[in-house]
């Protein structure tokens, strides 16, 4: 009988621990104050891969104005703005800026093949797991993250952009 008590007395120590531990994940996950990037702060760092299997870490940009565009090929504003990017990248990659293109998390068939569709020579990435969407707090797509030539955050701009706000957003992440 003294076996059973103590058989019971572990278990339950074990589900509580269980319980509590699932509970805070939980309260984590959805209710606790979720850090949100600010203009004017440094930018979180990430490293992720691009279609041809080249890694790109944002620090390793450091000197240049990166143009940080999160997208999905589902998107109609992406999409519409992809060819306006290309097109400005062109105008802007000799002059210290830069443009990463994160995918939120779609297949690397579907991203190659909407890629190639419109010629784009920047570098692409997917988000794999959304780790770097959600560390940027990222909502509605696309959403753009200008980041200045020091890594710190310029504006964040949540909606499709047409090729003249493009322009004058490279012109103002020049360095």
């Amino acid at each position: 009988m003294k076996k059973k008590k103590r058989r019971l007395l572990v278990r339950t120590i074990i589900l509580s621990i269980l319980f509590s531990a699932v509970g805070y994940t939980m309260y984590a996950q959805f209710f606790a104050e979720k850090e949100k990037v600010v203009v004017g702060e440094k930018a979180p760092d990430f490293v992720l891969e691009d279609l041809s299997g080249e890694k790109h870490k944002l620090s390793d940009y450091e000197g240049k104005g990166v143009f940080l565009n999160f997208w999905g090929t589902w998107c109609k504003p992406c999409a519409k703005e992809m060819p306006v990017m290309q097109n400005q990248y062109e105008q802007f990659k000799d002059k210290g800026v830069e443009i990463l293109a994160v995918n939120a998390d779609e297949t690397e068939l579907a991203v190659n093949r909407f890629s190639k569709s419109y010629g784009l020579t920047f570098p692409v990435m997917i988000d794999d797991g959304g780790e770097v969407q959600t560390a940027y707090d990222i909502g509605p797509l696309p959403t753009t993250i200008l980041i200045d030539s020091k890594g710190e955050i310029v504006d964040i701009f949540e909606g499709g952009l047409d090729e003249q706000k493009i322009k004058e957003y490279m012109d103002n992440i020049k360095p």
